[in-house]
């Protein structure tokens, strides 16, 4: 055999031998790829966290939204209304619910579940709370008897005085619906002013549900919000989120 024809096999052998190594990758195999994560990222998973992040601070996956981040399905909800600008919100948050019967009785039920221990099943500062601690207002006297259901929102997202926020214990559907009720409770009859209110605002017993809602806009609901705080932004994501740290009545 001669030296050419034995170089010649040897070639040959060693290209076969290439070719065939070449079907022991994977079929979705690019190959050499620079930057190989930006092809196949590292997936985080924040509620089922095994491995510390060696990125993120505390070595934790999940973090928290940017100042202004609006959950999906909530933008009706958010507002640039600081906490501290209760004017603002008195006179520019609408209340995107019709009353209704399920309504008020819904909005009965979360006042009883978290206010009547301080403000009292009337509404007058006679909860358990509130007669040892003193200075829960009477909703049917004074100023309180014409608050309107934008600053009951707001007193119960962001806290007032004394009461704490209560903005992680109730979302804001049922803040709207508190508010509700509240304003059976203005009227000094109790939860028995109830039927009155529905007849003074000519109200069925039909009002709209939460998917109802949902497609209120923002602009229908808290349009004069943006632009009497346009260069304002809540101090917590979402909907006024930190309030997930805390809520009001």
């Amino acid at each position: 055999m001669t030296h050419s024809l034995k170089l010649g096999l040897q070639a040959s052998a060693i290209l076969f031998a290439s070719v065939l190594t070449t079907g022991c990758n994977r079929a979705d195999d690019p190959g050499i790829e620079y930057a190989p994560e930006m092809y196949e990222s590292i997936p985080y998973d924040p509620l089922r966290q095994v491995n510390a992040n060696t990125v993120n601070p505390m070595g934790i996956n999940e973090r928290t939204p940017v100042v202004g981040t609006v959950a999906r399905g909530k933008a009706n909800y958010y507002s640039h209304i600081a906490k501290e600008d209760l004017a603002t919100a008195e006179t520019t948050l609408r209340n995107p619910y019709s009353y209704s019967k399920e309504s008020l009785e819904e909005g009965k039920a979360l006042y009883l579940r978290n206010c009547q221990h301080c403000h009292g099943e009337q509404g007058d500062g006679q909860g358990p709370v509130g007669i040892k601690f003193k200075g829960v207002p009477n909703y049917s006297a004074g100023a309180y008897k014409t608050m309107n259901e934008g600053h009951v929102y707001h007193v119960i997202q962001w806290g007032k005085g004394r009461m704490m926020p209560h903005g992680s214990q109730v979302n804001p559907e049922e803040r709207w619906k508190i508010a509700m009720y509240v304003r059976v409770l203005q009227e000094g009859k109790g939860p028995d002013g109830a039927a009155d209110l529905l007849k003074a605002k000519g109200a069925s017993s039909a009002g709209v549900t939460a998917a109802d809602s949902t497609q209120t806009t923002d602009t229908q609901t808290q349009a004069p919000v943006q632009e009497a705080q346009a260069d304002k932004a809540s101090e917590t994501p979402g909907q006024g989120d930190q309030a997930r740290n805390g809520t009001a009545n």
